[in-house]
């Protein structure tokens, strides 16, 4: 296999702030071409698939501007720099719907858009959770409810479910045994 690589003449400093770095790359293809491409890096987000002992999703409702649509979602967000991803992913959990994950299992990680986008997605499965009396963040969800992993894929189906970390979750939940020995 003979491998090419895209020559890069340098990269300018749109904006940046603690969410996101955009910049502008100038490239130059193996067959001379040259072009600007805008470039998005993002910290590394972790999100869990909490599931229950009834096959059941711990899912949040919000709404989200960018779309301006009301979807269904994992719990997930941002992991600060020094966080270990495992912590993250159970403490965005616990913030966001009052609920503690049992166990961390990492399922996969994934880069949405790697086009444009560098941003690495993890996402976690916590097989049982407790609720605590954390107050979940009214800012984050409008609504939290554990969904049956089989409608969760209807309303995949249905538009109701279409951030990719929560669509690829459903989908490996269809595939996991019900429990561990």
């Amino acid at each position: 296999m003979n491998r090419t690589q895209w020559t890069i003449h340098g990269e300018r400093l749109v904006d940046e702030n603690r969410h996101i770095r955009l910049s502008t790359v100038d490239v130059e293809l193996p067959d001379g071409v040259k072009f600007t491409q805008y470039v998005a890096r993002m910290p590394r987000c972790a999100m869990t698939l909490v599931l229950n002992d009834k096959r059941e999703a711990l899912l949040m409702y919000r709404h989200r501007f960018i779309i301006d649509r009301w979807v269904w979602e994992l719990p997930g967000g941002y992991v600060d720099a020094a966080e270990d991803i495992a912590t993250a992913a159970a403490r965005e959990v616990e913030e966001e719907t009052g609920w503690r994950p049992s166990t961390m299992e990492h399922l996969v990680t994934y880069q949405p858009a790697i086009g444009t986008l560098d941003q690495p997605q993890e996402i976690y499965l916590a097989r049982g959770a407790r609720l605590t009396d954390t107050q979940p963040d009214v800012n984050e969800a409008e609504d939290t409810r554990w969904i049956a992993v089989e409608e969760a894929e209807r309303m995949i189906q249905r538009g109701e479910i279409i951030g990719a970390a929560t669509v690829i979750a459903i989908y490996r939940a269809l595939s996991l045994p019900a429990s561990r020995s």
